[in-house]
């Protein structure tokens, strides 16, 4: 989770950046670099490590340049070291980045064979050497970087420094958020509007596929066709970046659109994309000889474990049992010296999941614990623990973390299949390659918003809501549900489609709507028949599917989401999303408070 920070001034501009680069640490503490334009040349420090090595090697080695882009960074591609530290240069090009370049493999063949070399292991420095690529081949900076841009698949956001002009930084935003300070003579790029809060309240926040050119006295934005585009100029605090909702109604709606980001970086700590291999962790079990995973947690947690288990038990042929934490151990499971165990939860502090944790401790098993607070006490009391990089949740009710969650568990579920021998080294990588596609796909499905919205006005209007899904779109069914009633108070019930016919067929009538999550994949013909039978009732169908699926389903609904076609790996990453939107406008409409909703805390911490 890097962070980014640009500056055109007129005073010696090292000691801000590293001043703002302090306020993004959070975002990562591997390395962190600072590059400036000094007598019409490229300059740069770099040190691994936190901020303070940064600080110390340009105390000793300083930089005046007037203009200059720093980065703290949380590693993906490449181990944390000086030579893998941004910003990264390439002839007459430096660069910062945040996120993950799909296609930068198949970009690093095609430049190499261009005569380019390599001396990181990012694929950041792809995007540094096509710049340079179009001004060795005439392009003005400017109309270098666009070219660049567009060559580019994945979420990222970007700042470009060229050698010679030091009044132009190059930002772009495609997933990763990165805002626009402006100042009187002097302006200004971060990742977020606290890195820039010393400097200047007045943001301007850049969208998905936002470029911009940042001058001293000015910016123009332009669109990824090249068409200048207005975004507006606003008022920020950037006090804290626990309490900054930069352009965004709600915590929850800034989380919501967060995850293509944070799902890049959690991805990206436990996949080499480089070679296509899920990382071998250190684990305190060995998935060959484990005979059974206990997998336990709460709430959101607990359904993001309900997906968990059928990757594991599919791609690994790992048996899984799956409890809620509060019967796990009331339930007294036998656990066998060859079992392992695994915990769920956002804040590592839910007390039940936490007592379950501890059932698993007395009875000698290995214990992971799948969290997003490093230095909470379930990651002190467990074995392992395996980190979500989602940073701070502030909306009580998860969706990054949860989408995070489920990208761990993916993950995992590969190297678990891997260790066991039941995938090849061929699949591995296709495998790999597909996880890959998932914080793109995430920009996308996010751009279905407006749709979202427009459907949750007709769900605010019913007190009752009926869910169905099949295999991992079942948890999202109940996942979906229970969006709902934490967030509108609308009494709704997620159920596994193929058992509509033992019971919950008797709530349908023209009063209930139900929300169908039904991907295009080899069982979707079964789920169009339950489609068929609420239909038959006079049920309003929300259907949630890809182009396939709605060029097949033969029923009338209310309303069709269409998302990108996404891989069977990844297909419940993606639609928890729009999951997550029908509930939050619902409850903006039901006027609801959508981040502290009643009755709820973000952590619960009392059995």
């Amino acid at each position: 989770m890097c962070g980014i920070v640009g500056i055109v001034g007129h005073s010696p501009v090292a000691p801000l950046i590293v001043d703002a680069l302090k306020r993004l640490e959070y975002r990562g503490y591997d390395s962190a670099g600072v590059a400036t334009i000094e007598h019409g040349e490229l300059a740069r420090r770099r040190a691994e490590g936190k901020l303070i090595n940064l600080e110390r090697r340009l105390n000793a080695e300083p930089l005046d340049g007037t203009i200059g882009i720093g980065h703290t960074r949380w590693a993906t591609h490449g181990v944390p070291n000086e030579t893998n530290a941004h910003p990264h240069f390439s002839d007459d090009v430096a660069i910062v980045h945040n996120g993950i370049i799909e296609n930068f493999a198949e970009l690093r063949t095609e430049l190499e064979k261009d005569g380019y070399t390599f001396t990181s292991q990012t694929d950041t420095e792809v995007v540094a050497h096509l710049v340079s690529r179009e001004l060795r081949r005439g392009a003005r900076p400017v109309d270098a970087a666009f070219r660049a841009l567009k060559r580019l698949r994945g979420a990222f956001a970007l700042a470009i420094m060229f050698k010679g002009d030091d009044d132009l930084i190059a930002g772009a935003r495609n997933g990763p958020p990165l805002a626009v300070g402006h100042g009187e003579g002097e302006m200004f790029l971060g990742s977020d509007a606290i890195a820039l809060a010393p400097f200047t309240n007045s943001i301007t926040y850049l969208e998905d596929g936002d470029w911009a050119v940042i001058r001293r006295n000015h910016i123009q934005i332009f669109d990824m066709n090249g068409e200048p585009v207005q975004r507006a100029r606003k008022q920020s605090i950037g006090t804290s970046f626990l309490v900054d909702k930069g352009n965004h109604r709600h915590f929850m709606h800034k989380e919501i659109h967060e995850q293509p980001e944070v799902i890049s970086h959690t991805l990206g700590n436990y996949i080499d994309f480089t070679n296509g291999k899920a990382k071998t962790l250190e684990l305190p079990w060995d998935f060959s000889k484990v005979d059974r995973l206990a997998l336990s947690a709460c709430g959101t947690a607990y359904l993001a474990g309900l997906v968990g288990k059928y990757w594991f038990e599919r791609l690994a042929r790992l048996p899984v049992d799956i409890d809620v934490a509060s019967e796990f151990r009331y339930r007294e499971m036998p656990l066998s010296k060859n079992s392992a165990a695994l915990f769920v939860s956002q804040s590592g502090e839910t007390a039940d999941t936490l007592a379950s944790l501890r059932y698993c401790r007395k009875e000698g098993v290995p214990i992971g614990a799948i969290v997003n607070v490093r230095e909470s006490t379930m990651a002190r009391e467990a074995d392992v623990t395996l980190p979500t990089l989602a940073g701070p949740e502030i909306g009580v009710a998860s969706t990054k973390a949860f989408t995070c969650q489920l990208s761990v568990m993916a993950a995992l579920a590969i190297r678990a299949g891997v260790e066991r021998g039941h995938i090849s080294a061929e699949e591995e990588r296709k495998l790999v390659q597909q996880l890959a596609e998932a914080p793109r796909l995430a920009t996308q499905v996010i751009k279905l918003e407006e749709q979202i919205e427009r459907v949750s006005r007709e769900l605010a209007h019913h007190r009752d809501v009926l869910y169905l899904g099949r295999d991992t779109s079942y948890p999202l069914a109940l996942e979906g549900a229970l969006k709902l009633k934490e967030l509108s108070y609308i009494h709704a019930e997620g159920y596994a489609a193929g058992e509509l016919k033992h019971g919950p067929i008797a709530l349908i009538d023209e009063n209930m709507p139900v929300v169908v999550i039904a991907p295009y994949d080899r069982i979707f013909e079964k789920t169009v028949s339950n489609m068929q039978e609420v239909a038959a009732r006079g049920g309003k169908i929300i259907l949630i599917t890809d182009k396939k699926g709605e060029e097949h389903s033969t029923v009338k609904t209310l309303e069709t989401i269409v998302l990108p076609d996404v891989p069977e790996i990844i297909a419940p990453i993606l639609y928890a999303l729009p999951v997550q939107m029908l509930a939050y406008y619902t409850a903006v409409f039901m006027g609801t408070d959508v981040d502290q909703p009643r009755n709820l805390a973000k952590s619960v911490t009392v059995e």
